[in-house]
């Protein structure tokens, strides 16, 4: 859910690509579904392993997992945002769960637009 918020508006030169300390086979129809609920298809992703999404072009990192397991990237900035997993079949969390991120990463983009346009 947060790399098809992100890529769908990303500020420019930002890409997101999603990974997963144990990714699953396929994306959850429950996220899927809500993220079409604000018209955002995510259904052609697919989950990635770390070692996948890691590569020398990683500047940040945004860790949606318990302390412990975030994963560090030497060289890459690093944000934790714990948020609980939504429970599969749970739609209601998967909104919660969606709609945290909306917010976040709303403020992510602002902040990386505006550290564009500063020369941060």
């Amino acid at each position: 859910m947060a790399e098809g918020f992100f890529n769908a508006a990303p500020p420019p030169g930002w890409r997101a690509r999603s990974a997963g300390t144990e990714p699953a086979a396929r994306v959850r129809p429950e996220a899927i579904a809500v993220m079409g609920e604000v018209g955002i298809d995510i259904s052609p992703q697919r989950p990635k392993g770390l070692a996948e999404a890691a590569g020398p072009d990683v500047a940040l990192v945004v860790g949606l997992c318990a302390e412990e397991a975030c994963p560090v990237i030497p060289g890459a900035r690093s944000l934790h945002w714990a948020l609980p997993g939504p429970r599969p079949g749970d739609l209601d969390e998967h909104r919660r769960t969606r709609d945290a991120l909306r917010g976040r990463i709303a403020g992510l983009r602002a902040e990386l637009e505006s550290e564009a346009q500063s020369g941060v």
